[in-house]
């Protein structure tokens, strides 16, 4: 087993394009960029591009746009060979002086804090992308969203599948549906090549569901089983998908679930670190019927299965919470069923 040992490593590993990566790339006209980019996933997805468009041979420009609270960031990605613009994309004329673009991976959106800031958290999940739907237009354009869209299914269901209907729960959940429709009717109405990319829910090693449920074992407090199971895929392999579904992008706009091919108790989950970080794991709560769970069967079929296992995560996790790793302190709450975040 090769561990990842530090942050560097994890960003290598994380930004490490595969030879279908390579190819998609090559193929794909024109260049990219990536808005709201200063957040978990982006730094990691755009160098990801910008070292397959290298490794190719090919000429693309790779444009990172954020607010950018981080000005080591904006240092990092531009050694990297990332252009970066800081711009507030609630601000219409910031967007609208943003360059043209071929190849659009939309990352913005609000969670956390959610219910402290409703309307904050509507205006980025719907507004932001009625700007940017209208800016690019004639771009092909990957919007991340989430599993979130769909309704609390029964864990022999399989998971939600692209065709079920949609069944948010709280406003956070709505708002995320919002952002769809938007990007939807942009698709429908003046043709824009769109995907909507429902990922639930990425894993990087300082962050994510398992390493929520990993933590808490190590630091022997009980575990929620409210909500008893849950999907997972590592942040690396979510890239990967991400870049690869340009190609994918369709009018009128596409779905596609984006996790792992398991529905993970979250009691085995936490079992298994136990046994991984010598602890005994500690419960609480009734294990419920009812689980936030989407099928990625269309997607594997499509892109192919994820490269690195669960099984493989599960100890690339325990390794890095048991040296002390360090952690982004933001939980997921994957065990609220109530959709207040």
């Amino acid at each position: 087993m090769n561990f990842i040992e530090s942050v560097e490593s994890l960003e290598e590993q994380m930004a490490a394009p595969s030879a279908l990566d390579r190819e998609s790339v090559r193929r794909l006209k024109g260049d990219f960029i990536v808005l709201g980019a200063g957040g978990k996933m982006g730094p990691s997805l755009a160098r990801r591009i910008r070292r397959a468009a290298d490794a190719e041979g090919v000429p693309r420009r790779v444009i990172a746009v954020s607010r950018f609270s981080s000005l080591a960031l904006v240092d990092e990605l531009n050694r990297d060979g990332i252009e970066t613009i800081t711009c507030d994309l609630l601000n219409r004329d910031e967007v609208a002086g943003l360059p043209a673009c071929a190849n659009v991976l939309f990352l913005s959106g609000r969670k956390f804090g959610s219910t402290d800031r409703p309307d904050l958290t509507w205006a980025t999940n719907t507004v932001i992308p009625a700007q940017v739907a209208c800016h690019y237009r004639t771009s092909r354009i990957v919007a991340f969203s989430t599993g979130n869209v769909y309704p609390l299914v029964k864990l022999d269901s399989g998971g939600s599948v692209e065709s079920d209907p949609p069944g948010p729960v709280g406003e956070y959940a709505q708002s995320c549906l919002g952002r769809e429709r938007v990007f939807e009717y942009y698709s429908q109405e003046r043709g824009t090549p769109c995907l909507l990319f429902r990922l639930n829910y990425a894993v990087d090693l300082r962050y994510g569901v398992l390493v929520d449920i990993a933590r808490k074992v190590f630091a022997g407090q009980p575990i929620d089983l409210t909500v008893p199971a849950l999907n997972a895929i590592w942040q690396g392999d979510a890239n990967s998908y991400a870049l690869r579904c340009l190609e994918q992008c369709s009018s009128p706009a596409g779905i596609l679930n984006v996790t792992g091919p398991e529905i993970i108790s979250v009691r085995r989950a936490a079992e298994s670190f136990a046994r991984l970080l010598h602890r005994e794991p500690l419960f609480k709560g009734e294990e419920g019927e009812f689980a936030l769970l989407s099928n990625a069967a269309r997607c594997h079929s499509l892109l192919g299965r994820p490269e690195v296992t669960l099984e493989v995560l599960l100890e690339w996790v325990a390794h890095w919470v048991e040296r002390g790793g360090v952690s982004l302190g933001k939980p997921t709450k994957f065990e609220v069923a109530d959709g207040r975040f």
